[in-house]
């Protein structure tokens, strides 16, 4: 088998270490392996399959000889490489916002929209993790009829703000304990025993960035433009894995046991369905995993052509790493 050259462009971050981990356990082939991050990082080793490997600096020559570079860096950083590394012929396949939008650049959910990936010009994106665990999860509906519009509400776990958004959780935990006061610094406002529906900077029409994301990255990774979102995007005080809530709308009136059995052989997708047996996705069940869970599936109470469920995946992996690594197999032919 053929083993390629792939380097990691902010290696030493919470999705770049991430990646490290899901190329171990999916036995990529690998023929080097390249960690690249800032200056500061120079030195610094990280271990993989057994042998350390050292931090190098990022600069302009740093990609000669790659094929793959992931991206797992500030959109300022994938600007100012991207160039450098597409010149040296590697793919970059970033998993900031920095190219999502941008007409010659696929945006890609492997198992909704793979094939995108063989129309890339040197850079693939990766979605916003809440659009991949969403769209993952109503992929399945939207095979069996159009999906018109949809309400979405995200429940997003800490680490979704980096490394220093759970750090500030368990702090904020012990000062509560404590009874110390509380000083936010990650987060616009206390994030233990709250909520903050705040994630993203606020537009103009109300909405946050992240927020437009669900509609503007849905319609591009579905084919489908005239895709209608509301989305309402709110940080929770949990560590990991995001749960959302969606309410759609399709174009045909589906039977809710057609929906169950497509969303249960859905590659990707778990059906996590008995509300009976209290059995529903939660971030406790889907934290360290790639599935998305999709559970509490009901009929609309306001709309013929309703569908109501709840998921909930790990936003770390298979929305960031996991599905970045995953781009990277679908292009040289492996299973995914």
């Amino acid at each position: 088998m053929k083993k390629y050259r792939v380097g990691i462009l902010g290696a030493t971050g919470a999705v770049g270490r991430e990646m490290l981990k899901i190329l171990e356990e999916y036995d990529f082939p690998l023929a080097e392996l390249r960690l690249l991050a800032s200056k500061r990082s120079v030195g610094k080793t990280i271990e993989f399959k057994g042998e350390n490997y050292s931090i190098e600096e990022a600069t302009k020559t740093s990609f000669k000889g790659l094929d793959f570079v992931l991206g797992a860096a500030s959109n300022e950083i994938a600007k100012a490489f991207s160039e450098d590394i597409v010149q040296s012929g590697a793919i970059f396949i970033d998993n900031s916002s920095a190219f999502r939008m941008k007409d010659t650049v696929p945006l890609v959910v492997p198992e909704i929209n793979g094939e995108d990936v063989f129309s890339n010009q040197g850079i693939i994106a990766n979605p916003n993790c809440s659009t991949i665990i969403a769209l993952m999860a109503i992929q399945a509906i939207h095979k069996l009829s159009l999906i018109e519009s949809m309400v979405v509400s995200t429940y997003q776990a800490t680490s979704g703000a980096g490394a220093q958004g759970p750090i500030e959780l368990r702090n904020q935990m012990e000062a509560i304990c404590k009874n110390e006061s509380i000083e936010p610094f990650v987060f616009q406002h206390q994030i233990v025993e709250n909520v903050i529906p705040h994630i993203g900077s606020f537009l103009e029409n109300g909405y946050t960035t992240e927020e437009m994301k669900m509609q503007n990255e849905g319609r591009k990774i579905l084919h489908h433009p005239t895709l209608k979102v509301s989305c309402t995007c709110v940080r929770v005080p949990v560590v990991r894995s995001h749960s959302i809530s969606i309410d759609l709308v399709t174009e045909k009136h589906l039977d809710l046991n057609v929906v169950k059995e497509a969303i249960s052989k859905e590659k990707g997708c778990r059906l996590y369905d008995g509300p009976m047996e209290n059995v529903y996705p939660m971030p406790i069940v889907t934290s360290n995993q790639d599935l998305v869970y999709v559970g509490r599936i009901r009929k609309s109470l306001i709309h013929e052509n309703g569908i109501s469920l709840w998921c909930s995946g790990d936003q770390i992996r298979k929305g960031a790493a996991t599905n970045a690594v995953q781009i990277m197999m679908k292009l040289i032919g492996l299973e995914i």
